[in-house]
């Protein structure tokens, strides 16, 4: 057996079940954070400004996010206003909310963009949950890629007698619990999502 035709087989994979489990664990936290960032564009009765997190105005030609061109700010509760840096930007930004399919209605009075966020309906409402339920359901399909590679990873040491049958074993079940706590996480972000859709003001 060539110690260097081993090595070169073995590029790819891990050379411990401590890496294939950091691995997996640093992906399902990155799927958490993706998450949390997507929930944070679904609008509910209430402002809050990573709503325009998504929108981008044509800066002479670049599509630039509107917090690189203004101060965004939430005065009330239903309320964003946009205050571009440059003035003569005003009718871009308020062309950008307008045209994002956010069901927003922005009016600009020269100096800043007023950005009402109105109530939801009882059929927007609904809408929204559906919306929600298909986002949490991609990110679940996600975490279970993800234990799936682990546990493929695991197998390949275990062929590779790198670990034994006890490890392998205990490796799977590592891995399966931190899916659960990861699927339990994404569950309990989509609860409190949807009942901030669904709460009435």
């Amino acid at each position: 057996m060539k110690p260097e035709h081993t090595a070169a087989a073995a590029a790819p994979t891990y050379g411990s079940i401590k890496e294939v489990e950091q691995q997996a664990k640093t992906k399902m936290d990155r799927t958490k954070s993706d998450l949390q960032h997507e929930l944070a564009t679904i609008r509910t009765g209430k402002a809050s400004l990573s709503l325009l997190d998504h929108v981008r105005a044509d800066y002479y030609g670049t599509p630039t996010p509107l917090n690189q061109l203004a101060t965004l700010t939430v005065p009330e509760p239903a309320l964003i206003v946009v205050q571009p840096w440059d003035v003569s930007q005003i009718g871009v930004i308020e062309k950008a909310i307008r045209s994002a399919d956010l069901g927003l209605n922005p009016a600009n009075d020269g100096k800043v963009v007023r950005v009402p966020i109105p109530a939801l309906t009882e059929e927007r409402r609904k809408e929204l949950v559906k919306h929600l339920h298909h986002v949490l359901e991609h990110h679940r399909v996600a975490a279970r890629n993800i234990r799936r590679d682990a546990n493929e990873n695991v197998k390949k040491l275990l062929k590779d007698k790198k670990i034994s049958e006890d490890e392998d074993k205990r490796a799977h079940d590592e891995i399966q619990k931190m899916t659960n706590k990861t699927i339990e996480d994404i569950d309990q972000m989509g609860k409190t999502k949807e009942k901030e859709i669904l709460e009435i003001k």
